[in-house]
């Protein structure tokens, strides 16, 4: 297993798939809401990042409706949210443009939460990760459910300098709300 690859701090990029979303009949793509369960499982993710001391220095966020209440519900769990920034270019993006928009974030964030849409999300976490502690990044990859939550860590001066397999996989969950707030279903369910 390889660690984060690179010189300068320690950085982490949080991965967060949108809550799961309704599919109301009429309602364009963008304008999609959260389903009952995303209602319930958003939340649950805010906690268990909360709970793994990963809270962001700042939040990249799709303009979808869906991504942006999936966002609110999770920094509704926070004490002190980070600022956020709504990025219409996460909309259904690929590898290189979701690369493009993390590229721009300022070299004083060492935590960044990305909140946006499958396949993207899961090609980038499978791209940028090296390797994996407890789950394989070819397993995010054919498997990221909505509310799942990415964790890579690496090293670099700037954000700039995060480039594919330069990153490790630190962690996988998906949260669900319900029964038992705050857990979090471990990445082999």
């Amino acid at each position: 297993m390889r660690g984060p690859a690179g010189t300068g701090p320690l950085r982490r990029l949080l991965v967060l798939r949108h809550a799961k979303s309704a599919w109301p009949e009429g309602v364009e793509d963008r304008l999609r809401p959260l389903a009952p369960r995303g209602l319930r499982d958003a939340p649950a993710a805010g906690r268990v990042l909360a709970a793994a001391g990963s809270l962001p220095d700042l939040a990249l966020c799709s303009t979808a409706v869906r991504a942006r209440r999936t966002w609110e519900l999770v920094a509704a769990e926070w004490a002190t949210p980070p600022p956020v920034r709504y990025d219409r270019r996460l909309y259904a993006a690929g590898v290189p443009e979701l690369l493009e928009v993390v590229r721009e974030v300022p070299a004083e964030v060492r935590t960044l939460l990305l909140i946006g849409h499958n396949p993207g999300l899961a090609e980038l976490v499978a791209a940028l990760a090296a390797d994996g502690l407890d789950v394989t990044p070819e397993r995010v990859r054919a498997r990221f459910p909505t509310s799942a939550i990415a964790a890579l860590t690496w090293h670099g001066t700037t954000w700039r300098a995060l480039a594919p397999g330069t990153a490790l996989l630190t962690s996988f969950t998906v949260p669900r709300g319900g029964r038992h707030p705050g857990s979090g279903r471990p990445a082999t369910d």
